[in-house]
């Protein structure tokens, strides 16, 4: 795994962890389609949540949260549409009670310390 995978990667543990602790179920990590990947499938209570994972280490420049776009927004909808009828339709056969939410959560790496973590609900 290269430099920026393995920082992705480690990005994705801290979000997913941060959920746990927030009290939600981590269902899937990494799901992949023909038309992209979905980093946390995760359920909030009664709503399914699709989590995007943004990733940025000190001195990037950018913060996470900026590389969500419209157009990447737009491709979270899909996804979580396609994962849904995949997964969640054919094992429950219904939506799930509380709908379907798009999370975006921001890692932050400092030089020193913890990871500095964002969770904007509702984002997509």
């Amino acid at each position: 795994m290269n430099r920026q995978g393995a920082l992705g990667r480690y990005g994705e543990d801290v979000a997913a962890r941060r959920l746990r602790e927030a009290g939600m179920a981590v269902l899937e990590r990494n799901w992949r389609s023909a038309d992209g990947e979905i980093d946390i499938v995760a359920r909030d209570g009664d709503a399914l949540v699709i989590c995007e994972v943004k990733t940025r280490s000190a001195g990037s420049g950018q913060h996470p949260m900026e590389s969500v776009t419209p157009r990447k927004a737009a491709r979270l909808r899909r996804l979580a549409s396609r994962w849904l009828a995949e997964r969640w339709l054919v094992r429950y056969g219904r939506p799930p009670t509380g709908g379907v939410r798009i999370d975006v959560i921001g890692v932050q790496l400092p030089r020193r310390g913890a990871p500095v973590v964002q969770h904007v609900r509702g984002a997509a």
